[in-house]
């Protein structure tokens, strides 16, 4: 009892501390790899077209710039119109995904349900075959008459098989004791998913509501097809629209004789702007990674567990 005061720490050995070097340095170099391209984007966003051209891109802003934000945001009233569209596509789509595949899941999970396996093989054949896209784009547009519509946004991904799978096999891991003892204590079906199986799938709705926010952020195909009026745009495809329309207007200027008009348009940010767009787009969604990343630590958590 004299030496109360000894110290707990375990000194650690030579080849310890060269393992963890090793480990903490291959870690390091791989977050840096990944960095670095994320860093040329911010730089070449704020840097001038023609340095780009000349020199390339650079860590370090070149001729700093801010001509390529000046493009994008123009018209800021229509930019923010087709940022709130797409947050609320964002919003709806994975808020109504969730709870459809969420509820399509226990169904299919639940053992007590005599169609399960034939319901089951039906969702899965979805995945193999498809119609293609003329029969899809006659369904949206003539039979739904969803033409120049926010649901010809909001219906086509709502609702995904492989989605439903990861959902499924989540549900199936909660041992049937917990779902017998909440019926044996009066609960219904509703009240037994969202009382007690929701809260025990937490990883699985951040990681598949993760997945449906990213499909509807990154969305531009369906308004190319679906949406004709300027202000139903959603985001990726009104920034799309701009660098299409910004080179279309280099190569109609390059076309003709006018020398001064060549400069001029060659002036107008394509590389740069293609660089401020990444931002724009990508900003929200690396803002809102951290908020589902202690979620997908469980997942993989209760995956080592149950292995």
């Amino acid at each position: 009892m004299g030496n109360t005061k000894h110290s707990n720490k375990i000194k650690k050995g030579p080849d310890v501390i060269w393992l963890n070097i090793i480990s903490y340095g291959f870690c390091g170099l791989v977050a840096l790899f990944c960095l670095i391209p994320f860093i040329m984007i911010i730089s070449g966003s704020f840097s001038s077209e023609d340095a780009i051209i000349k020199n390339g891109f650079n860590l370090l802003p070149q001729k700093f710039s801010l001509a390529a934000y000046k493009t994008v945001f123009r018209e800021p009233l229509v930019v923010l119109t087709a940022y709130a569209t797409t947050i609320g596509l964002t919003l709806a789509g994975t808020v109504i995904g969730l709870l459809l595949q969420t509820m399509t899941a226990y169904v299919l999970s639940r053992k007590d349900f005599e169609w399960r396996n034939k319901f089951s093989f039906f969702f899965y054949f979805t995945t193999l075959f498809s119609g293609g896209l003329v029969p899809y784009y006659i369904l949206i547009t003539q039979t739904l008459n969803l033409r120049d519509n926010y649901l010809a946004l909001l219906l086509p991904m709502i609702f995904s098989v492989y989605n439903l799978l990861i959902m499924k096999s989540y549900i199936m891991g909660i041992p049937d004791s917990l779902i017998d003892a909440a019926k044996m204590d009066g609960c219904g079906e509703f009240r037994t998913l969202f009382k007690v199986v929701i809260p025990l799938i937490k990883p699985a709705l951040a990681t598949v509501g993760l997945f449906i926010a990213l499909a509807y952020w990154n969305d531009w195909y369906n308004a190319m097809l679906y949406i004709k009026s300027p202000s139903k745009y959603p985001l990726q495809y009104f920034l799309y629209q701009q660098v299409n329309n910004i080179e279309a207007y280099k190569k109609l200027i390059a076309n003709n004789a006018a020398s001064s008009a060549v400069a001029s348009a060659m002036s107008l940010p394509t590389q740069t702007l293609k660089m401020a767009l990444t931002i724009v787009v990508t900003g929200p969604i690396v803002l809102a990674y951290p908020l589902v990343q202690k979620y997908f630590v469980q997942g993989i958590t209760i995956g080592a567990v149950k292995g």
